[in-house]
């Protein structure tokens, strides 16, 4: 067999038995009810109560002889397993100068060979083996279609996928990869080259722009999420420095493992033991990353683009996922903006105006500080400011009226229901447990999963006012536009609103930076 074909053994074996399984369901089925027992109207149908038992940490998790914690979920369905190291190295770990360190690093962990494979033989034999091992910085390192690890932009992951047969071999590329990385001179070369041609591409599309100025706006310029990799920091960055971060961070103190697929829980807990036994340093564990010092921005303000549609953010720092409020703020942004049609933002500026393709809320809270609030979508440049009254109008009106009962049902039933779509497979349950214990959430609230749905219940129609006038002051809102700003301050000729009225002036202007030094252009 060609090595170069192999990895399509573990795809086509998932199809196969996947359309089995289809077939299967389809010929045990429960035959379709007679149409004399069907209602009338589609908001007749009655369903008996949801019972969903979320997965309990217990259950999966081991600790290792070396103090790793692992989440084991077997899964015998199709004969493969997914291996997913996780740590907490992120960009708060650059030194000042060395920007763009620890994504390099991690990149490179499973790209740069090992002290006995050069990268280009560890690549041909994963290829002949059928194997996917890689590693990266944020969430990620979904195989096949299995789901993803939910990380925050703080944490890495390496991920290998394999055959059954061949775990022991892969556990052994994969450990040797993260304890001893050459960090292959020519591969680091490529990586530099590739970000420095990445960077020239930093002003062209809108969405960079607004993602970028929307987090200096959030958390100010000196937070470290702001130090952006700069052409004179990628080029001072040494095989040395990669070396030295890895030493001192990627180790035992430092990993959280999540393992799914075809084993056994007590094989796979051994196997693990001597993969992982005897590393050569311990891996500090850097502990959470600093929240900002600077308050949010507040007002308004443009990014020039000669575009003919205009980026439209606002929002303002809110609440970390501990804040006791913090359930009562999904169930209030789902209404205002984050339950698609049904969410009061789409309905205005999308169904009632057509003034949008895509209008969407945004409520994640924190992992480790208060995260914002965010309201976004696009417009046509002369649309800007209405628009942004209509976001501003139903902002009003969720802090100074009660949303309606059917709101309130709606928001709760779909957030409860939608639930154990966070668990659709053992990878995803595995990855979830592992990154909650990773970013501190196993430890502060335990019981966040098991809870999860009597919290989201338990929310009334005066909790979401109190939390929407706690939280929502538009006083302290911060509004960035990134589009044509000689095209969104001039009227729409159909109603009388325009961003200067809504700014009271005109906006601040945000220079665009110099995408090689992140200096703001003149």
């Amino acid at each position: 067999m060609n090595p170069m074909n192999a990895w399509r053994r573990p795809l086509a074996l998932a199809g196969l038995l996947s359309a089995l399984l289809v077939a299967a369901t389809l010929a045990t089925s429960t035959p379709p009810a007679d149409a004399a027992d069907l209602p009338a109207r589609p908001e007749q149908l009655k369903y008996p109560p949801m019972k969903y038992a979320p997965p309990k940490a217990a259950d999966y998790r081991v600790k290792l002889a070396n103090g790793i914690a692992a989440y084991l979920a077997p899964d015998k369905a199709i004969p493969l397993v997914t291996v997913t190291v996780l740590m907490r190295v992120g960009p708060d770990l650059d030194p000042a100068g060395k920007e763009g360190l620890a994504s390099t690093m991690v990149h490179l962990l499973t790209r740069g060979g090992t002290p006995t494979m050069t990268a280009e033989q560890l690549e041909e034999r994963l290829a002949f083996l059928g194997a996917q091992l890689e590693s990266g910085m944020g969430s990620g390192g979904g195989m096949m279609g299995q789901g993803g690890v939910p990380i925050t932009g703080t944490e890495s992951r390496v991920t290998l996928n394999l055959l059954t047969k061949d775990l022991d071999e892969g556990l052994a590329l994969l450990t040797a990869c993260l304890k001893n990385a050459a960090f292959q001179e020519d591969r680091l070369k490529l990586r530099k080259d590739q970000q420095l041609q990445n960077m020239k591409q930093r002003n062209d599309a809108t969405a960079d722009l607004e993602e970028r100025e929307w987090g200096f706006l959030m958390r100010g310029a000196e937070h470290w999420s702001n130090r952006y990799p700069t052409e004179a920091s990628i080029n001072s960055l040494t095989r040395g420095d990669l070396v030295a971060l890895q030493k001192r961070y990627v180790g035992p103190q430092n990993f959280v493992i999540a393992v799914a697929g075809d084993f056994d829980r007590m094989a796979m807990k051994a196997k693990l033991e001597k993969a992982f036994a005897g590393w050569p340093t311990p891996g500090e564990h850097p502990g959470s990353p600093q929240p900002p010092t600077a308050p949010a921005a507040q007002g308004w303000y443009v990014v020039d683009k000669d575009v003919n549609q205009t980026r439209v953010s606002l929002g303002l720092r809110t609440l970390d996922r501990y804040d006791p409020d913090f359930y009562v703020a999904q169930v209030m942004n789902y209404v205002l903006g984050g339950g698609g049609f049904t969410s009061r933002l789409v309905n205005r500026i999308r169904s009632d105006e057509g003034l949008a393709y895509s209008v969407r809320s945004s409520f994640e809270g924190g992992a480790y500080y208060a995260d914002p609030w965010r309201a976004f979508f696009q417009t046509k440049a002369r649309s800007t400011a209405f628009a942004i009254s209509i976001a501003l109008t139903e902002i009003g009106r969720v802090r100074d009226s009660l949303v309606t009962p059917g709101e309130l049902e709606t928001a709760k039933s779909a957030l409860i229901e939608g639930f154990p779509a966070r668990f659709p497979t053992a990878q995803a349950i595995a990855g979830a447990l592992a990154a909650d214990e990773l970013t501190g959430r196993y430890q502060k609230d335990p019981a966040h999963l098991s809870q999860y749905a009597s919290r989201i219940g338990a929310v009334s129609l005066a909790d979401v006012q109190r939390v929407a006038q706690r939280l929502l002051d538009p006083a302290k809102l911060a509004f960035l536009m990134v589009g044509s700003a000689k095209e969104m301050v001039l009227p729409d000729g159909k109603h009388d609103v325009t961003l200067t009225k809504l700014a009271g002036g005109e906006p601040k202007r945000i220079p665009l930076r110099d995408p090689m030094t992140m200096k703001p252009m003149p």
